[in-house]
């Protein structure tokens, strides 16, 4: 069963084509791995299918809604599209107790075991300006998943973390499919596209192409 189908998506900002004719379909229970240069679309497609930004014309289906129809942003989606945003004078609880208040999902343990996860003392009272980058994508990944989603929309997820970070983070998104979970990862790595995905698209110039 596919969670995503996107059926002739264009998208043109300004003058620019930024995505041409794009059908893609997306199956659960995988690891899906978009690759391509710097500007080639896997980011706006992201933004697309996250409903972040609205194409110009075509149809994106995620876990059978149509995005942008039958609801503006799709529910059960953990994301990190670019730098994670957070309130810099807040620890990094702080930030993901006013975030998980949002939805009124989750309580103080789910929190702090998302936090545990993924290699962050949610008792660190330090605020995020401090962090390192590597602590920054951690906790942008913990703010992912910490309401259990059954898709997650991770772009570049591993930037600025140390080798044995890497490793943790790929051991968690193979334990996360092992659950049932979708993926659909951007890396610019290809040793993280060789060991996580189950596909691969490339995308060049707006277009997408499977590889894998």
């Amino acid at each position: 069963m596919n969670i995503i189908d996107v059926k002739g998506v264009n998208l043109t900002i300004g003058k620019t084509e930024i995505l041409k004719d794009i059908t893609v379909s997306f199956e659960d229970n995988m690891i899906h791995g978009l690759i391509g240069r710097n500007g080639s679309g896997k980011t706006m497609l992201m933004k697309c299918i996250s409903g972040f930004v609205n194409p110009t014309s075509g149809q994106i289906e995620v876990d059978g809604k149509i995005v942008g129809q039958d609801v503006d942003f799709p529910k059960n989606m953990g994301i990190i599209i670019e730098t994670p945003g957070f309130i810099p004078y807040y620890s990094g609880y702080k930030n993901l107790s006013l975030l998980a208040r949002l939805n009124h999902k989750i309580k103080k343990a789910e929190i702090r075991q998302s936090m545990k996860q993924v290699g962050l003392d949610p008792d660190l009272k330090r605020h995020v300006r401090k962090y390192s980058l590597g602590m920054r994508q951690r906790l942008g990944l913990a703010q992912a998943i910490m309401e259990n989603p059954k898709l997650l929309i991770l772009d570049e997820p591993f930037n600025g973390l140390d080798k044995d970070g890497v490793k943790e983070m790929r051991e968690y998104l193979l334990s996360y499919k092992e659950q049932g979970k979708t993926i659909l990862i951007c890396s610019h790595s290809a040793e993280d596209i060789d060991i996580l995905c189950d596909t691969v698209h490339e995308m060049d110039k707006g277009k997408i192409e499977k590889v894998r």
